[in-house]
């Protein structure tokens, strides 16, 4: 009798164990896209990788288009390595040798990049590739809003310490979405630093490239690269360089007189006033043939501007073939490899100094 008792006690736990890991494990693995709706402005976000999938706009005729690059299926962001419109970090950007030292402790990363150099864009299993929790969504009303977390591991792609991450997206008016990106350090410090990868094509995703349209970056200084578009660890002017963009200047313009090899922007952008934590102007891009304007505020300290060198033969959203310069990153940040430069600003984060990064953007319609 005690015997069998035994055996029922025994199975009855592994039944309650099975149904508990079951039970999370599904919940955690759902997969989803979601909608934020305020009149005609609506954005979809999908919790793979907290990323943007869409953002629907009017141009000055009313027109609706979707202004991001992306794919039709959630499906379509798992199967791939790219980065459309995701959240990336721990780390985004490169660190040098896949290796930083903290604390008097070295720690060695994921060489995901240059063919094992460096590490990018946080690792393999970046923020990126993986999926967040919905904690809230609120589709419509007055501020529709979603707030998404992630618990990232100690060691995880080899970074200290276990970090927890919220990202809310929200809609307000007129016509602006704004971003906030929040870390704590849950029991011992490390680097953080999280960007928003989306593709913009003011134009629509699917009108062609965006080296016709208009820029301008509050930005006076740059961190300059070598090779593998690591930072040398200088800071300096943009004066009378192909990276000044400190007054309007069309894209294919200023590109041309790029160094011969650069087949477009990759550049961490030093912006004006970078020391202060408050916000603060970063870029707007015009694209005139829509009308349409985009203005982006930050209290990052830098911005990466991308032109999508590289895009080649993409199937995205309605099978449409995304090519070079089919859509321009803006990716505020913490400047790149700044775990190996002791003079770029510490994006490093202790249980006591939680990281907080927020964006803003402002769309508008130019009639000129």
């Amino acid at each position: 009798m005690q015997e069998n008792m035994f055996k029922f006690f025994l199975f009855f736990c592994f039944i309650i164990l099975a149904h508990g890991h079951l039970g999370h494990g599904s919940s955690e693995r759902k997969v989803g896209i979601y909608e934020l709706k305020k009149g005609d402005f609506s954005i979809k976000v999908t919790n793979f990788g907290a990323r943007i999938v869409s953002v629907n706009l009017p141009d000055e005729n009313g027109k609706l288009a979707d202004v991001v690059l992306g794919y039709d299926t959630v499906k379509e962001y798992m199967n791939n390595s790219g980065n459309f419109g995701a959240i990336v970090g721990r780390v985004a950007n490169r660190i040098a040798g896949a290796q930083f030292t903290l604390d008097g402790t070295l720690y060695k990363l994921d060489a995901n990049g240059g063919n094992g150099t460096y590490t990018v864009h946080g690792g393999r299993k970046g923020f990126s590739q993986v999926i967040w929790k919905v904690k809230k969504h609120e589709k419509s009303g007055p501020s529709p809003y979603i707030t998404l977390s992630y618990y990232s591991a100690d060691g995880e792609e080899g970074f200290p310490g276990a970090v927890l991450s919220y990202i809310t997206y929200a809609l307000s008016e007129p016509y602006k979405l704004s971003v906030t990106m929040k870390s704590k350090a849950l029991n011992k410090a490390t680097p953080v630093n999280l960007a928003q990868h989306s593709f913009w094509n003011l134009g629509g995703h699917d009108s062609g490239d965006i080296l016709s349209d208009e820029l301008q970056i509050s930005a006076s200084r740059i961190t300059p690269v070598d090779k593998n578009l690591i930072p040398t660890g200088e800071i300096v002017s943009v004066k009378r360089t192909p990276y000044d963009f400190l007054s309007p200047h069309v894209i294919k313009t200023q590109m041309k007189e790029l160094p011969n090899g650069s087949k477009g922007y990759d550049i961490n952008y030093v912006l004006n006033g970078y020391e202060s934590k408050k916000m603060k102007p970063v870029a707007v891009v015009y694209n005139k043939k829509s009308g349409r304007v985009m203005k982006l505020s930050s209290n990052a300290p830098g911005v990466q501007l991308y032109t999508g060198n590289n895009l080649k033969n993409v199937k995205g959203k309605g099978g449409y073939i995304y090519q070079a310069y089919a859509g321009l990153c803006l990716e505020t940040q913490g400047f790149p490899d700044s775990v190996n430069h002791p003079n770029f600003p510490s994006q490093v984060v202790t249980p006591g100094k939680p990281y907080e990064h927020y964006m803003l953007y402002t769309f508008t319609i130019n009639k000129d």
